[in-house]
């Protein structure tokens, strides 16, 4: 049961890791910014009420409190549209490589910020993550070739991942008191709402321009990136526990950087995959910290992040 787990987790990193991958193929086959994010959390929305529907939930999502159903279209609606528009935003702009490791810099903005809030003790594991998160990303972005930094896509590469902190943060309380499912499908519900009606203010929503190609990406981003990526991981949470769940879901920078290099032939200079190795290391100091009873919000954040994620 064990191996099985970790090898259910792997595959969810792996699936998540391969959005910035299918997101460049989409922009290939004249998929905008805006067609992207709101056909993604559609088509899982959609796919999410049908599994609601399907597996009987549909009497526990009635029963749920008025405030806690507003709570969570409001976390996608608001919270996750925001992240992921600048995480798509920024792919227009960086390579997918260098994106994932900004991304990838949450987990330590998330421990910091629980321990300013009181949620979490700061201590000298998190002190010394915070060290290696920031000099492995002075390392990544030090390291890029002259003129290869885009300064619009890191900012918004960066604020993908301060947004997303403050997300997780936000979410703490009511994803302790939702199950998964429905607490996945509201957010994804409230986030295509609001990515379609912005598409359709700012002219960006454009589905007719899109080749069968592009919709062929749109449908691996909203069912392999996100639906599939999402039940793995609970298929796999459920047999190993979150320690080992979030230092497993490391693979997922990984996963992209390969990836990347693979499709694209991105590469990453030496220092900026030392930099980045580094980054990997802080989010390890954080997992594998010793289990114990700790208050809402103060799991390892990648575990706390993906029963809410409908994206990354």
């Amino acid at each position: 049961m064990r191996t099985l787990g970790i090898v259910l987790c792997v595959a969810s990193a792996a699936f998540f890791g391969a959005m910035g991958i299918f997101g460049k193929l989409a922009y290939e086959q004249g998929v905008s910014v805006g067609t992207l994010l709101a056909t993604r959390f559609a088509l899982a929305a959609a796919v999410f009420w049908v599994v609601v529907v399907a597996s009987g939930r549909l009497a526990a999502l009635r029963r749920l409190p008025v405030r806690d159903v507003a709570l969570a279209l409001a976390l996608g609606a608001v919270g996750y549209a925001a992240q992921a528009g600048a995480y798509f935003a920024s792919l227009k702009r960086l390579d997918a490589s260098l994106l994932s490791l900004l991304l990838y810099t949450f987990p330590v903005m998330v421990a910091l910020a629980a321990a300013a809030l009181g949620r979490e003790r700061l201590t000298r594991r998190s002190v010394g993550a915070l060290a290696l998160a920031s000099a492995g990303g002075v390392l990544v972005l030090g390291g890029a070739p002259s003129g290869a930094l885009d300064p619009l896509g890191t900012a918004l590469g960066l604020a993908a991942a301060v947004v997303y902190s403050a997300y997780i943060l936000t979410s703490a309380p009511v994803s302790s008191r939702l199950d998964p499912l429905l607490l996945s499908t509201l957010v994804a519900t409230g986030a295509a709402v609001t990515l379609t009606l912005a598409g359709i203010v700012d002219g960006d929503l454009s589905p007719t321009t899109v080749s069968a190609a592009g919709y062929g990406w749109l449908a691996a981003i909203a069912l392999v990136s996100t639906v599939g990526a999402i039940t793995l991981f609970f298929a796999g949470l459920a047999r190993v526990g979150p320690t080992t769940a979030s230092i497993v879901s490391t693979v997922e920078p990984v996963t992209a950087i390969a990836l990347a290099a693979a499709v694209f032939g991105e590469s990453l200079a030496p220092v900026q995959l030392a930099g980045g190795a580094l980054v990997l290391g802080a989010v390890l100091v954080l997992s594998a910290r010793r289990a114990a009873p700790a208050p809402p919000g103060a799991e390892p954040a990648p575990v706390e992040r993906v029963p809410v994620l409908v994206l990354d």
